[in-house]
């Protein structure tokens, strides 16, 4: 007998937000699959954050339905890793890498309490997925953009996450440091069979590990396969200046504006 497909991560359905009386996107339909790497995007003001707060339960729709990861937004927080932009800041500079990997456990907790070795096992783990063992013991002030932007991935999987949520993860980031971390993402999808949204406002360093994008455009959230989303015409569209899309030598696509 074969196995049941998976739940799917994300349902929208005919979804509209208001927000302040104000209509910020409507008919939202579409479905998430799991294990799948997504990306949203949008220009400016289009609602990426206000879908990011919907998903998370901290914004009610005003019609239709949502479920993520089979119930309504905010019942499963639990199984959801987070990383905003501005994780550094929330997460104080003078601690230790591992003890800010800690907090993803341990941060909800009211009191103190030793950590089980169990806890420090997948503290471990999680470092070691993000290629973080080497810096774990120096203070988040010292390291690199990079090295910060592994700190908070691992910190995000420390607590075993089904769901992802990654908001602009790449945007501070330099070239090199970019492909590192995009490269992390697809060995974080299949290791730990994760889920994986992300915010971004570049799309060319995501486009070879990406499944899907969710794209917000006149008013409406739509979704689709990534190849039918890197489209001269809609990105044009969508960002409101030229986009042309090309293929590299290698026949990977590429976006540039013009």
């Amino acid at each position: 007998m074969s196995a049941p497909e998976p739940e799917p991560a994300l349902i929208f359905d005919d979804v509209s937000v208001v927000r302040g009386g104000r209509l910020i996107w409507s008919e939202g339909s579409f479905t998430i699959p799991s294990g799948d790497i997504v990306a949203v995007i949008g220009s400016n003001g289009s609602g990426k954050s206000t879908l990011l707060q919907v998903v998370l339960g901290l914004l009610p729709v005003a019609s239709g339905s949502v479920r993520v990861l089979g119930g309504p937004p905010g019942a499963n927080n639990e199984a959801i890793g987070y990383v905003p932009q501005d994780y550094v800041a929330g997460a104080g500079e003078a601690i230790r890498a591992r003890d800010a990997v800690m907090l993803g456990l341990t941060g909800r907790r009211w009191g103190l309490r030793r950590t089980t070795s169990d806890e420090k096992a997948w503290v471990d783990r999680a470092m070691a997925a993000v290629e973080a063992q080497e810096f774990a013991d120096r203070r988040v002030s010292q390291l690199s953009g990079g090295q910060r932007q592994r700190i908070a991935l691992a910190a995000a999987l420390v607590s075993r996450p089904r769901l992802l949520i990654l908001d602009e993860p790449l945007a501070a980031l330099d070239v090199r440091h970019q492909a590192e971390i995009v490269a992390l993402l697809a060995r974080l999808k299949a290791e730990f069979d994760v889920t994986i949204l992300v915010v971004a406002h570049d799309l060319n360093p995501l486009l070879s590990v990406l499944d899907s994008a969710v794209y917000l455009l006149d008013g409406h959230a739509h979704h689709a396969a990534i190849d039918q989303v890197v489209d001269t015409d809609l990105l044009t569209h969508l960002y409101g200046t030229t986009v042309a899309v090309a293929n590299t030598l290698q026949g990977q696509l590429y976006m540039r504006t013009t």
